[in-house]
């Protein structure tokens, strides 16, 4: 039985010596070379101009003077913090004082009917006494007790309440670090997230929260880095918006201070 063609190919491939390969393979390379090189000088011949090969000289770094230099007054801030924010979806209460926020919670826990909190461990949130407030509703401290499941408890809660470390005012976004007690989960899976934000951690630009992170190093960084802009939002191909399908479909920036 006479041997096909393309079997006669394949067993002659076969039978060439290594070096031969490596010879083609480099053959392959410089073509692709002269390939790219011909292309860019074409480019270049259009523009009028030679051909750069250099790496060129980037005498800047990060961000210019005047703008390292760009303050608003606190007022401004939160102004501005406000408009950004509820532009994006997001809602913005302005409260005089921690008790306010817990009156707040308590309020709209209330009007949803919330059944299932979940909060972050921190000291400032555990005076605030959501227990007593909110008696009707089973609350959960993140990484304490006997819970294994932490995640699946932040997924089925109705409300999420954690305290921001740091917002900025000029891209309207709440910046939320997780630790072992403060999960991450608590700011991204319940429906209903509570943001309580101290106004003395409203900054003008994102730079300002970003260099504290520049300036710890890469082994003091904290286990995650949240920037929360609205609720959450995704759209399809067709550019059909949907809200909450990735996280939190309610989000409450709670401005204190």
């Amino acid at each position: 039985m006479a041997e096909s063609q393309q079997f006669k190919q394949a067993k002659a491939q076969a039978e060439v010596p290594e070096q031969s390969h490596q010879e083609f393979l480099a053959k392959l390379t410089a073509e692709s070379k002269a390939k790219q090189v011909s292309f860019m000088d074409e480019i270049a011949r259009k523009l009028k101009r030679s051909r750069v090969i250099e790496k060129p000289d980037h005498p800047f770094r990060g961000a210019p003077d005047f703008w390292q230099s760009f303050d608003w007054p606190e007022q401004e801030r939160i102004d501005h913090f406000t408009e950004n924010f509820i532009s994006a979806g997001g809602h913005v209460e302005r409260l005089a004082s921690m008790e306010d926020a817990r009156r707040f919670i308590q309020e709209k826990a209330e009007q949803m009917s919330a059944k299932f909190i979940i909060r972050q461990n921190q000291r400032e949130l555990g005076e605030l006494d959501l227990e007593g407030a909110i008696p009707d509703a089973l609350i959960s401290v993140w990484n304490t007790g006997a819970e294994e499941h932490w995640r699946a408890r932040a997924a089925e809660a109705d409300f999420g309440v954690v305290i921001a470390d740091y917002a900025a005012a000029y891209t309207g976004s709440i910046t939320v670090l997780s630790s072992k007690d403060k999960g991450r989960s608590v700011s991204l899976l319940p429906t209903v997230l509570m943001a309580i934000i101290p106004v003395e951690r409203l900054k003008t630009r994102l730079g300002e929260i970003l260099v504290n992170f520049d300036q710890s190093g890469q082994g003091s960084l904290p286990a995650g880095i949240h920037f929360i802009s609205g609720p959450s939002r995704s759209a399809d191909i067709e550019n059909d918006l949907t809200i909450g399908v990735h996280g939190p479909g309610v989000v409450y920036a709670l401005l204190v201070g």
